[in-house]
């Protein structure tokens, strides 16, 4: 990705900027030459982002503390992380401060049954994404598929301490994509013009099972990883406490929706950077370090 002249490119607003595709965003548009603006609830969030960075405090639940930070920008990266009763008044107060807007969403349109399960985030994606529609906004919408980095939260801590991983649906088949790929798609739409009403599923390159992601795993780590296969109400029990019920409903019917389908993959990575989306084995072979620390 080439670098820009900074006087050419307003402010680009970074918000979710501590998740893991935003944080990632901020490093590629720094590398990029961007100028980059991060809105934060709290303050102590710039001690872990780089110096170049312009914190402004904000909360999507207060529209108008947007303000400052909206001001002299020129597109902001949306990811949603608060309850949906603002989401209206935000995306008001976006379309009065700037050009344009891209907006962390899922392939809620998707015409494959994994995507196609009741799923009360895509329902909240879906009314922001009319919202913007709405609006005088120049929008793109990045729809990432399953995040690779998913696997970190599932299947690290049974590795890390050499358990088997225990798991529902492991013939269901995914297409992984990295996260620095969402990230790499998302910068450059955010500063490049020529992405006005685009609408991208952001997928890896190869549809794999979830017990052969497991296996990739292994093999990063040269050693063999043992799979089980965990019942539905195992993993409902086992997730108490950790995700809503409806959230694991829904990764339940899509994972059962997906077994004996080959994953849903686009070639929008590519298209955008002109470079191959990294596979589940290059993601897996940058992050082993992950599945070996604290075991």
């Amino acid at each position: 990705m080439g670098r820009v002249n900074q006087l050419d490119v307003p402010p680009v607003l970074v918000t979710g900027a501590t998740g893991r595709v935003g944080r990632v965003v901020i490093d590629q548009l720094l590398d990029a030459g961007v100028r980059v603006r991060v809105l934060a609830r709290r303050s102590e969030a710039a001690a872990t982002l780089p110096a170049k960075v312009e914190v402004f405090t904000g909360d999507l639940t207060v529209p108008e503390s947007l303000d400052p930070a909206l001001d002299g920008a020129g597109s902001v990266f949306l990811v949603w992380t608060a309850p949906p009763q603002t989401t209206a008044a935000v995306v008001e107060r976006l379309e009065a401060h700037v050009r344009r807007v891209v907006f962390l969403s899922s392939p809620h349109r998707t015409p494959h049954p994994f995507f196609q399960q009741p799923n009360p985030v895509a329902a909240l994606h879906a009314d922001i994404e009319r919202l913007i529609a709405a609006t005088g906004l120049e929008s793109t919408i990045i729809r990432p598929g399953m995040l690779a980095s998913n696997s970190l939260a599932w299947w690290a801590p049974a590795i890390r301490t050499g358990k088997v991983v225990r798991w529902p649906y492991g013939a269901a088949e995914t297409a992984p994509v990295d996260d620095r790929d969402v990230a790499a798609v998302a910068a450059r739409t955010l500063y490049q013009d020529g992405y006005a009403g685009g609408d991208y599923v952001l997928t890896g390159p190869e549809s794999l099972t979830q017990a052969a992601q497991v296996d990739v795993i292994g093999e990063a780590l040269v050693r063999r990883i043992a799979f089980e296969e965990m019942t539905p109400d195992e993993f409902r029990s086992l997730s108490e406490g950790t995700a809503s019920s409806s959230v694991v409903d829904m990764l339940l019917a899509a994972w059962s929706a997906a077994v004996g389908q080959p994953a849903y993959v686009t070639t929008a990575v590519a298209d955008i950077l002109g470079t191959a989306p990294r596979t589940f084995r290059q993601w897996a072979a940058d992050h082993a370090t992950a599945f070996t620390e604290g075991s």
